[in-house]
C-alpha cells in the first residue's frame, strides 16, 4: 500500500483493513515512510510536551491564496508514536492554518478505528500533537 495523500485516502486505506493488529501494522508502517528528521531539530523547543515518548514537530510557514500554509515535519522515538506522527501529518500538513483549526484530527482517528486502541497515555500524546499543531495554526494566522 502506498503513503496516503490526504485523510481521505488515509481513511479509505484503513477501511480496506480487517482487524486491529492490521491497522497497527499499517500505522508502523507509515511512521517507517516518514522522512528522515534531521538531527539538529531534536531540540527542548521542537519537542512535544505531554507525550510519554519523545516526539517533535517543526512546522515551516509559506504564503497561500487563503492565508498561511503549514508545512510540518516530526518523528518519534517509538514505532507506533511515530506512526501517529504520520496520520497526523498527512491529516494537518501542507493545509491553510485555517483549515487546521476547523479540523477535528481526533475525529480521523476515530473514523479510522484508531482511537480506541490506543493506552490512555499515547491518547493523551495523541491530544498533545492536536493541540501543539493547532497552536502554530493559531501564531500563524496572528502573525499574518
Amino acid at each position: 500500500m502506498d503513503a496516503p495523500k490526504t485523510a481521505e485516502d488515509l481513511i479509505e486505506d484503513f477501511e480496506l483493513l480487517d482487524d486491529w493488529e492490521d491497522r497497527y501494522r499499517f500505522v508502523i508502517e507509515l511512521g517507517r515512510a516518514l522522512p528522515p528528521f534531521p538531527d539538529d531539530l531534536r531540540t527542548e523547543d521542537h519537542k512535544v510536551q505531554g507525550c510519554t515518548s519523545q516526539v517533535w514537530l517543526v512546522s515551516r510557514r509559506h504564503g497561500g491564496p487563503t492565508g498561511p500554509v503549514l508545512e510540518f515535519q516530526g518523528d518519534s522515538d517509538a514505532h507506533i508514536v511515530r506512526g501517529l506522527v504520520a496520520v497526523l501529518l498527512t491529516v494537518l500538513s501542507g493545509h491553510s492554518a485555517e483549515e487546521i483549526l476547523k479540523t477535528d484530527a481526533l475525529a480521523v482517528f476515530r473514523r479510522i478505528g484508531l482511537e480506541g486502541h490506543l493506552t490512555p497515555q499515547r491518547s493523551n500524546g495523541l491530544r498533545s500533537m492536536v493541540e501543539r499543531i493547532r497552536a502554530d495554526a493559531r501564531e500563524a494566522l496572528a502573525s499574518a
